[in-house]
């Protein structure tokens, strides 16, 4: 990291004033900490807590880089004095994000010791000597050089924001895809707190296309985890049951989302194998409305054994097979209707547009060709799920 501070060609401060500043830089140090103790309120604890040594080397620091860059001719750059200021100015940006602040507090500390730093200093070099040009520069140079400094730390700040947002959504990232690999919940719980993630009670799956995703987000608790990011994409929402699963859905409304069962978070893969059989037997189901998987458990458990459900069609209908085509379809959805209205005549001729005594009539044909099974409870649950 390099900053410059420009300066005239001759010297802001003759040696005499130099030396008559130097001898007074303990002393404005200890001032300068002090107000900044007393006026900052995000540092008022500093002396209880050992802070007020860090702060008192740092001040001391930068106004001996300054003294140094006011005695010297020329600019400023990366091997002259300022730059060990410049450096511990970045790091205590960096060290105010690792401690989560935000930067509000070390700008006020600046600007509080800009002032109290250059009363001190002004006072002393005006007594040895400086005349008002000099004094004016010397104003003009004080708070450049803080500028060069805030600079510092609001660099060494963002960049430690960054790479700890980085760090962290790699953690996040790993996390979501132990959740969906199965991975043993004391791993879960480990990952976890590394990640800085507070588990929630429940998680729930949500499967759409990777377009959709940073809408989606956006509407969304921020403890939703992404594990991946694939042409349909993954999300794992914290706490999404109840009157929480209706919210969801609403925020998903013309996401093309498929929305699994909650789960506890550590068995989130269950809600996404949910989600993914869904879209498995539907592909195109996903559109304008999320498609609630708990409004498609009859489908999964029908299909669960696709062959099974084949082979209990055929022998169910078999009773069907010699007649015509035609004959075929019409007896078949007569039967359908039957066994969903629980043989309601006028319901039946309803749905099916049709006279009641048509209904009447198919359902002696099929009297004759199923014989007393109709009767059977066995034989009407394996028709119905046959006809589902």
């Amino acid at each position: 990291m390099s900053e410059e501070v420009a300066v005239s060609e001759t010297r802001t401060l003759s040696p005499t004033v130099a030396r008559a500043i130097r001898r007074e830089l303990p002393q404005v140090a200890e001032a300068t900490v002090a107000t900044i103790v007393a006026e900052v309120p995000a540092y008022a604890g500093a002396y209880t807590d050992g802070m007020s040594r860090t702060i008192e080397s740092a001040v001391q620091l930068a106004l001996g880089g300054f003294l140094e860059l006011a005695t010297t001719r020329g600019a400023a750059a990366a091997d002259t004095p300022i730059q060990p200021a410049l450096d511990a100015s970045y790091r205590l940006g960096r060290g105010e994000a690792r401690g989560g602040r935000s930067m509000d507090a070390l700008l006020a500390a600046f600007r509080v010791g800009a002032r109290v730093a250059f009363r001190g200093l002004a006072d002393r070099a005006v007594a040895a000597g400086l005349s008002a040009a000099q004094l004016a520069r010397f104003a003009e140079l004080v708070f450049a050089y803080i500028d060069a400094l805030t600079a510092a730390s609001v660099a060494g700040h963002s960049d430690e924001l960054q790479t700890a947002g980085r760090a962290q959504a790699r953690l996040l990232e790993k996390l979501g895809q132990q959740l969906l690999a199965g991975a043993a919940p004391d791993e879960l719980a480990l990952l976890a707190t590394r990640a800085g993630w507070t588990p929630p009670t429940t998680l729930t799956a949500v499967l759409l296309p990777a377009a959709r995703v940073r809408g989606a987000l956006a509407m969304l608790d921020p403890r939703t985890l992404q594990p991946g990011d694939d042409d349909v994409s993954v999300l794992l929402v914290p706490d999404a049951e109840g009157s929480g699963r209706v919210a969801l859905l609403r925020a998903l409304e013309g996401k093309e989302a498929v929305v699994g069962p909650p789960r506890p978070w550590t068995d989130a893969a269950a809600s996404h194998r949910r989600a993914a059989r869904v879209l498995e037997l539907d592909p195109t189901a996903p559109g304008a409305a999320p498609v609630d998987t708990q409004q498609r458990l009859a489908d999964l458990v029908l299909h669960a054994d696709e062959d099974a459900l084949a082979d209990l069609r055929a022998a169910a209908l078999a009773p069907l097979d010699d007649l015509s085509d035609g004959a075929r379809e019409k007896l078949t959805e007569t039967l359908r209707a039957w066994l969903l209205h629980h043989g309601r005549r006028e319901a039946v001729a309803a749905e099916l547009f049709v006279h009641p005594q048509t209904v009447r009539y198919r359902m002696g044909q099929l009297r004759e060709l199923f014989g007393e099974r109709l009767e059977d409870p066995r034989t009407v649950l394996e028709l119905t799920l046959a006809l589902a």
